[in-house]
Formats: structure tokens, sequence, C-alpha cells
């Protein structure tokens, strides 16, 4: 239990030595920490399924969401972390606001990918209704892209009409030949059993319709097969066609895919809609949870002692800064009178007043003072 009470107070990002510190403060913080971490479990679950509905890889499902879900647990620590109680109300929800604005979008990114996952079923359901139109509208389109199958069965049909067309002619004057020669009395025989003339007009004209049956049914039927040649060829190339168009079909169930059958699903659906707005707030409540606690609670222990440890901080560097420049002013002050003055006076000096220069400093300053009695010796013999 110790462990987890460390590991969730480091999941709030609290200084854990000024918390132990301050008991009454224990249960606020884990309480903090567990919201941040579960936030980025969610995150992580979250994202892992976006990349796998979108790969279809299930290990970059998880490569992916494990770096999303520590990114997000990162943030939220962050935003909770560097929030400070102030005296004044307003100063507080005025540096909180950038945070709750930034928790809020990253509530409605973490929702999306669960809120499909949650009417799947449903989507589904959408997806394939979309993807059977889609079907649809692609044989269509192609039978516009081929219209050359239509006219040829059209053109076929017309041949095979006008075979069957001759085809009644021949019989109907192969029924005329039969009952002249038979004595069956018509407005177009004449009663007459046996091979007359009339039967003999009517066996010729049945021999001539018979020979342009056949020279039809040769000449068509040639033309016939010819058109079915040219027609399954078209088919093929439409098929291909189809099924090139089908793949991307049926690869249409993607992250985008899914959006556009929720955004249907809510838009048809008040039951929906309001199932899917509370999925939405209610992430956008876990994700704002740990400002709001820091917003809403009184101002503690761990609360004074940060600002103490903080103050102590602010008032050290600001020491430190002040003796640096007295430092440095002084040095400067030195290096002024030391280098208007006789040299071994300047040399006795920087000895007296080497307890605030530094040896290093110190070198420099002898041989700049040896280099510049090295140039005024010249001078002096010349005198």
């Amino acid at each position: 239990m110790n462990k987890m009470k460390q590991f969730l107070w480091f999941c709030s990002g609290a200084n854990m030595a000024l918390l132990k510190k301050c008991p009454t403060e224990s249960n606020k913080y884990m309480g903090i920490g567990g919201t941040v971490f579960f936030t980025g479990i969610l995150a992580a679950l979250s994202a892992g399924y976006a990349l796998y509905t979108v790969f279809g890889l299930w290990y970059w499902g998880v490569v992916f969401g494990l770096i999303w879900g520590v990114m997000i647990f990162n943030l939220d620590r962050f935003i909770v972390s560097s929030m400070r109680k102030k005296d004044s109300a307003w100063s507080e929800w005025k540096l909180a606001f950038p945070r709750l604005v930034l928790a809020v979008f990253l509530a409605l990114v973490i929702s999306k990918p669960l809120e499909l996952k949650v009417f799947e079923r449903e989507i589904n359901r959408v997806v394939d209704e979309g993807k059977i139109q889609a079907m649809t509208e692609a044989k269509i389109g192609l039978e516009g892209a081929f219209p050359e199958v239509a006219r040829l069965e059209e053109e076929n049909q017309a041949l095979r009409d006008e075979i069957t067309a001759k085809s009644v002619f021949r019989d109907q004057k192969q029924k005329e030949y039969d009952e002249e020669r038979f004595g069956v009395k018509t407005p177009g025989t004449t009663g007459i059993v046996g091979l007359g003339t009339n039967a003999k007009k009517k066996e010729e004209q049945l021999d001539a319709a018979q020979v342009d049956l056949e020279a039809l049914q040769q000449r068509n039927w040639a033309k016939i097969d010819e058109n079915e040649t040219a027609i399954q060829e078209a088919i093929d190339r439409r098929q291909l066609a189809f099924e090139e168009q089908q793949k991307s079909i049926d690869e249409y169930d993607g992250l985008a895919a899914r959006m556009d059958a929720l955004s249907s699903l809510t838009a048809g659906s008040n039951a929906i809609a309001l199932a899917n707005l509370f999925i939405i707030l209610l992430f956008v409540a876990m994700e704002t949870a740990p400002v709001i606690v820091k917003l809403i609670a009184g101002r503690g222990p761990y609360d004074e002692l940060m600002d103490k440890a903080e103050s102590e901080v602010a008032v050290y560097a600001k020491e430190m800064k002040f003796k640096n420049e007295e430092k440095s002013r002084q040095r400067l002050q030195l290096f002024k009178e030391t280098l208007g003055v006789d040299t071994e006076l300047a040399i006795k000096k920087a000895i007296h007043k080497s307890k605030i220069m530094t040896n290093a400093e110190m070198d420099v300053l002898e041989r700049s003072l040896s280099t510049r009695k090295e140039e005024e010796a010249p001078q002096e013999t010349s005198s």
C-alpha cells in the first residue's frame, strides 16, 4: 500500500518530500494521481484501437497505444502539477482556464475511438449498407462505360426475331401446302385432294421459304456468334473493372468511414446521439477532474510548504545574484585603480586585495602589469 500511495503521488505530480510532511493532504493527491493514471490508460486503449482500425495490425496498435497513453499521462501530470493555489479565486481560474481548454480537447480526442468501439455493431451495419450502395452505383456506372454490351445484345435479339419471323413464314407455307395436298378447304386452297397445280405452287413457295430461312439462319447465327464473342470480351473487361472497384469498396472500412457512419447514426437517431453525448461528457469529466479538484480544494499545508520552498529558492537566487554583481563591481574597481598608478604599488595593492580575486584573475592581472612594465622600460631609457 505504501508503494501504491507513492506511485499515485508521483502520478499527481506532487513533491513527495513535502507531501510526506502533510498527512492530511495524502488522500487528495492520491485521488488526483489515480485520475491522471486511469486517464492515461484510457488514452492508450483509445489510441491502440484507433490505430488497429487504420492498419489492422495488433502489434502496431499496442506500440502506438502505449506511446500515446504515456504522452497523455505525462501531459495531464504536467497540467495538474503546474497549478498553484492562490489567495485569489479569480487568479486561480484565470490560470486554470487554458488548462481546462486543453483538458477538454484531449477528452474529445480520447473519447472518439472508444465511441466507435461502443457503437461497433451499428457502425458495421451502416458501413455494409454503404458498401452495397457503392457496388450498385459502380455496376450502373460500368454499364454506362461499356454501352456496346447492350447494343450488341439488342442487335442479337433483332437477328433472332428475324429468324423467328422467317420460321413463322415458312411454317405458314408448310401449312398451306399440307392443306392443299390433303384437300382441306380454306380461303387459300381449292379443297381438292392430290398434287395438283395449286399444290405444286404451294410446294414451290414452301421450298423458296425454306431456302430463305436456311440462308437467313446461316447469316444471322454467324453474326450472333460474332456478337456473343464481342459481348463476352466486353463483359470480361467490365468485370475486371468492377473487381478493382470492389476491392477499393471493401477496403472502405477505416477510421474515416466509421466516423462518417457514426455521424449518420447520431443524425438519424436521437437515442444514439444522446448516448454519444453522454460518453463524450464522461471523458470530459474524467479529463478535467484533476484540474477541477485542484480548483475547488482549499489551500492546505502542502500549498503552504510549496510556497515556502519556492520562496526560499527565489530569495537564495536573489542573494546570489546580488553577491555576484558586487564581486564583479569590486573587480572592475580594482582594475581601474591598478592600471592608472605605479607598477610596484599596483602589484602591492593587488596582492593586498587578492582575497576578493581568484587565482586565475590574479595571474591575468600580474601578466598585464608585467607587460606594461616592459613597455615602459624602453621609454625611461630613452629619456
